[in-house]
């Protein structure tokens, strides 16, 4: 088996920063009115800007798929060649199409020349599972290099559009405020974004990162759906996916907008994701006295001090002085969210040989969390 390093990181954030008062302006207001949970949202989550692919007419301006390219191409230079990628491994919630596949895509706009493609889904666990696809084939010798991402396009998913034909047809929504909320949460929450990283067998570069372990967990075998998109949830808990209701249907309750429990969210995401944190740390005989550096993906600052809380409560602690975050600038970008924090990290300067650094990436839509653990080389 051969080592891994991160070699390289780059990340593409679309058109100028949007800030709070900008944001519904982008979105398109609902019904004719001004949100009441935007506000609420925003006071909890704390972020100030965020990306969008829309200019300031509404158009799109990039797809997915484009952002994703964009972020490659920042990868690369004249030393080392989109034509140079032996394996391309691509993670987002939100692809622009169910079928072909995100890579496919992607690989579409670099025409770059044959090579192997992935596109692991999922929610944010998805840019963390595409670079253990490429951790992996690095580390067996199936490819000498590989270019793992984490993208979201989800602007478009939360434009008013999507949900003024529920607002025409389910007044529901006016006589069940919470149900209203869970509609609306992620409106205020998410950003668009991609980031890319370089994973090759020698440690290149100014500051390589070598990748020791990445592991996952999924908590799906005893908790039911928290976010979800093209499907419904059910008063049982089931969700009924989107191939089974008429199409006649999927306006009216805004079928394929991004959603979530936001009950079911707040009662276990902080306690899962401490109990599977402290078995990454047994199954890999570490600590928090072996990390210098902790990157958490948390989707708002809401959940910040709760995590500490939690962490101190069952015995793992992180002192605050090893947190680093970005959220307030950059917004929640899902699965490209750790790949711009590990860049932004990388930048601040603050690194020196021998750090190591913890990941922790989350994922609410069944409750996943996957870890990778780095060392500075």
């Amino acid at each position: 088996m051969k080592d891994v390093y991160i070699t390289r990181i780059a990340k593409f954030l679309p058109n100028k920063p949007v800030d709070n008062e900008q944001m519904e302006a982008k979105l398109g207001v609902i019904n004719g009115k001004a949100s009441k949970a935007r506000r609420v949202v925003l006071r909890n989550n704390k972020i100030k800007t965020r990306y969008y692919a829309i200019d300031d007419n509404g158009q799109v301006t990039h797809n997915n798929a484009q952002l994703t390219a964009e972020a490659i191409e920042n990868l690369c230079d004249s030393e080392f060649a989109t034509k140079d990628i032996e394996l391309l491994s691509c993670g987002t919630s939100s692809p622009d199409q169910i079928l072909p596949s995100h890579a496919s895509m992607v690989h579409g706009f670099l025409k770059n020349g044959n090579m192997e493609i992935n596109s692991p889904s999922g929610a944010c666990c998805s840019g963390m599972n595409a670079l253990k696809y490429g951790f992996l084939s690095v580390k067996t010798g199936q490819v000498a290099n590989a270019v793992c991402t984490g993208s979201e396009r989800t602007s478009s998913w939360m434009k008013s559009d999507i949900f003024e034909n529920e607002m025409e047809h389910l007044k529901e929504l006016e006589d069940n405020p919470i149900l209203a909320f869970n509609k609306e949460f992620l409106r205020w929450m998410l950003s668009d974004g991609a980031g890319a990283i370089l994973l090759e067998g020698e440690p290149k570069g100014e500051m390589p990162l070598k990748i020791e372990w990445i592991q996952g967990f999924s908590y799906a075998f005893e908790m039911e759906t928290c976010m979800y998109a093209g499907g419904d949830k059910q008063v049982n808990g089931h969700l009924k996916p989107w191939s089974e209701f008429p199409s006649k249907e999927w306006g009216k309750i805004s079928l394929f907008a991004m959603k979530q429990d936001t009950r079911l969210l707040g009662d276990n995401i902080l306690v899962k994701g401490v109990d599977s944190l402290k078995q990454a740390y047994a199954k890999h005989n570490i600590g928090p006295d072996n990390v210098d550096y902790y990157l958490p993906h948390i989707s708002s600052y809401y959940f910040k001090q709760g995590l500490y809380d939690e962490m101190k409560k069952q015995g793992v602690e992180m002192p605050w002085e090893k947190w680093f975050l970005n959220l307030e600038d950059i917004g929640n970008i899902g699965a490209a969210s750790i790949y711009v924090m590990l860049l932004e990290l990388l930048a601040s300067g603050k690194l020196k040989k021998g750090d190591n650094i913890l990941l922790h990436v989350p994922e609410s839509a069944r409750f996943s969390y996957t870890y990778a653990y780095l060392t500075v080389c």
